[in-house]
């Protein structure tokens, strides 16, 4: 039980219910079943991004393009859907993921084959899509009623009293689950951020693994920009502006590693949860929003604080047990 208590998602989960209960206090219906599967219909495309964000920083990496790649490809998509309406919604939703997954492919090859820092390979390509989405859409909208019917009502259909949307972040946790941790590529990216070195000598191309990443982070961003656009009936350039801090704020929350191979998909989804519930909340108790940008950028400093202290402090661990170690060698020779 104390090891349960101690562990990170249990912590935060808590700290989830408590923040439920408190702003119930302020509004007696946000504690409702029928709210609560909102808040997390709300937050399931922040799951999907924080989850992909999640797999590139578990290779000691950092994906700062998502969200625009998110842009560009809803914009496309969107523009499809509006100039060839016959088009299958699987045809376009597949579309979507393949556009996606390329444009991850590009900062994979820039990382891998380059050797480019990938922090400073997705600041570029996060201009380039917008700007790739302002050059292709001219600047202009695409509306509802530009769009099928299928295209928009799809995500919105409700199963067993959640949304179709929901159901798509619950499966999409449930494979980059079993993905991470059942996998040859899961075991590959946290061992290619967790120790590179002792990777490479056990024989794991850490170059292909952090570019399968990146992939695998677009394909996710892809499959995201669908459901934006359906979600919210409209496509334009700066769609999901911000979002890339927020998938990164949601992975620290949730106690994933900036320095690679720790993390887990529980804590993403309960950080990204954790942001979900503060954004829906503040507003309902009159927060501005420039307050709520405060609250949330001190709840990401707290978290970073917390996450390098525990690994501070497990270092320390490690270093003291191998010195016990050498004290008994000594002492038994």
């Amino acid at each position: 039980m104390a090891r349960l208590i101690r562990k990170r998602e249990t912590l935060l989960f808590a700290i989830i219910v408590v923040m439920i209960a408190i702003f119930s206090t302020r509004a007696a219906d946000f504690a409702t079943p029928e709210n609560l599967a909102g808040i997390f219909n709300d937050t399931s495309i922040l799951i999907i991004l924080a989850l992909a964000q999640m797999t590139v920083i578990l290779t000691k990496s950092i994906d700062l393009s998502v969200a625009a790649n998110l842009a560009f490809t809803g914009m496309a998509i969107a523009m499809m859907n509006a100039a060839y309406p016959d088009l299958p919604l699987v045809l376009l939703i597949l579309a979507a993921i393949v556009i996606g997954a390329c444009l991850g492919a590009i900062n994979g090859f820039l990382v891998w084959a380059l050797e480019i820092p990938p922090i400073v390979v997705t600041l570029g390509t996060l201009t380039i899509y917008r700007g790739m989405a302002f050059v292709l859409s001219g600047g202009a909208w695409v509306n509802a009623h530009q769009m099928t019917p299928v295209f928009l009502s799809v995500p919105r259909t409700p199963i067993l009293g959640l949304p179709v949307l929901g159901w798509v972040g619950i499966v999409i946790v449930l494979l980059m689950y079993v993905l991470l941790r059942y996998t040859q590529f899961g075991r590959s990216a946290y061992a290619t951020g967790g120790n590179p070195t002792a990777a490479v000598y056990a024989g794991i191309d850490t170059g292909w693994t952090k570019f399968l990443a990146f992939v695998l982070s677009g394909a996710l961003a892809g499959l995201a920009s669908y459901l934006w656009v359906s979600r919210y009936a409209v496509a334009y350039v700066d769609i999901a502006n911000g979002f890339e801090l927020d998938s990164v704020a949601a992975c620290v929350i949730g106690g994933i590693s900036i320095a690679g191979g720790v993390g887990s998909v529980a804590g993403t989804v309960l950080g990204a949860l954790f942001l979900g519930v503060i954004k829906n909340a503040l507003p309902v108790i009159g927060i501005s929003p420039f307050t709520q940008m405060a609250i949330s950028g001190t709840v990401i400093i707290l978290a970073v604080a917390f996450n390098a202290r525990r690994e501070r402090n497990r270092g320390r661990i490690i270093l003291r047990d191998r010195a016990a170690a050498e004290v008994r060698t000594e002492a038994a020779a």
